[in-house]
């Protein structure tokens, strides 16, 4: 089936510029991606150049394939040089959630590879040396309720039960960790950590580049058709014909694909960072932290003792100060005395949320898929799943995939997502608010 459609940079609001984040003034030096200027031939064409776009190339080009990744910007234009850099193991869902979505087998392969997600992403990016600002020190959870404890024990059982490193933490444990009273306890993932998001995004495009790559900024997809036995995507001054595709758009998927742009829910998030808090430097011991909430809250500091905090976002692009309001309360509550610290960069980014929170891998049609709704773990999952991504363009049988892969299915009335995400998001709060 044919898709054509005017280049956007998404589906809903421009984003603001790379720039105006704390990633954007402290990363690696972007590489040059000039854009597509002919009509070219591949292996594999990727549309878009974020994580799970760039490791796949490298795995692609690491078994000799051709590859060519169309990015409508420039590599971690979308959330994977806006998100909060925490490198997250294992999926958003207990073992028994997927298995009740997956069976048993399927479900268990799942948590198993899940678990492993964290370790698999340093992995890369030691063996290809990335200059990102890799910190390894766990990855924290936070509850605030006995609910949100018990919920933290069966996370814990799990993923040991998979061999990971995770353990509880009751209260004092947790404050001499973390440094905030607001929470009552949770657990540690000592194989979590955290990254400089945009660094990696772009030292994963240098690494792609250096096997081969053609990695193309400014080079958006315009339309996508079959061309005989293979497919071909047209930008504004060239075209890619391969017998693979993936697409690899999350929440900037735009109309060049409309039934896989409402397969999700693009939801806003912001982040501020304060100015180097020096001898006020709290979690001491650099772990990245979020917590158990339906309305997330998720906090971090830098390698130069910036104090980073995000969650949910208004539904547009953020345009003033005013809009960090969430983020600056959130800090009060957290630590209160630096409520009052100056606010050096606030910014946003757009993650792609499914309605049952399960990432997707969709088989698009023959040669053709999708990697979508990440919901938050992107980092950790999308540098992972490369090379279960490279086995699939590659002809493997998608039944030894250790995500399930599935035909493309949309959210019913998906053109009422603003309203989607304004109604769940108060639904939340409020349940935030009296789950207790």
């Amino acid at each position: 089936m044919p898709h054509t459609a005017a280049p956007t940079i998404d589906g809903t609001d421009a984003h603001p510029p790379l720039s105006a984040s704390l990633w954007g003034a402290t990363a690696r030096p972007a590489p040059t991606t000039p854009p597509l200027q002919e009509a070219v031939e591949a292996d594999v064409v990727i549309v878009g150049g974020g994580f799970s776009g760039l490791s796949t190339a490298i795995s692609l080009a690491e078994r000799g394939r051709t590859v060519r990744v169309l990015e409508a910007i420039e590599p971690g234009w979308g959330a994977s040089g806006r998100n909060g850099g925490q490198v997250i193991p294992g999926a958003r869902h207990l073992p028994d959630e997927l298995v009740d979505a997956y069976g048993r087998e399927r479900g268990e392969r799942l948590h198993r590879w899940g678990a492993k997600t964290a370790d698999n992403a340093f992995a890369l990016i030691e063996r290809l040396g990335l200059d990102c600002e890799p910190v390894r020190t766990g990855w924290i959870q936070a509850a605030d309720t006995e609910t949100a404890l018990d919920e933290g024990r069966q996370r814990v059982a799990g993923l040991q039960t998979a061999g990971a490193p995770a353990r509880m933490l009751d209260r004092a444990q947790f404050r001499a960790l973390v440094g905030s009273e607001a929470y009552i306890g949770g657990w540690i993932h000592e194989g979590g950590g955290a990254v400089q998001p945009l660094s990696l995004v772009r030292e994963l495009a240098r690494a792609a580049m250096k096997l081969g790559v053609h990695v193309h900024g400014d080079s958006p997809a315009t339309a996508i058709a079959r061309d005989g036995a293979g497919w071909r995507v047209t930008t504004p001054n060239g075209s890619v014909t391969a017998p693979r595709l993936l697409m690899a758009t999350n929440a900037l998927t735009g109309d060049v694909w409309p039934t896989l742009r409402e397969a999700s829910l693009p939801v806003w998030s912001f982040q501020i960072a304060t100015a180097p808090l020096g001898n006020a430097r709290v979690i001491p011991q650099g772990q990245s932290v979020s917590d158990t909430r339906r309305v997330l809250r998720y906090f971090r500091s830098d390698s130069h003792g910036r104090l980073i905090i995000g969650g949910k976002g208004k539904a547009s692009a953020p345009k003033h100060g005013g809009d960090f309001n969430l983020q600056r309360e959130t800090l009060g509550r957290l630590y209160p005395e630096l409520a009052d610290r100056p606010i050096e960069h606030g910014w946003g980014g757009q993650v792609a949320i499914t309605i049952d929170r399960l990432p997707r891998i969709f088989a698009l049609g023959d040669g053709a898929f999708a990697h979508i709704g990440c919901n938050g773990k992107g980092v950790a999952w999308c540098c992972a799943i490369g090379p279960v991504l490279a086995d699939l363009l590659d002809g493997a049988d998608p039944e030894a995939s250790p995500m399930p892969v599935t035909s493309l299915r949309t959210i019913p009335f998906h053109r009422l997502r603003r309203v989607y995400v304004a109604a769940g998001g108060a639904w939340l709060r409020l349940r935030d608010r009296f789950d207790r």
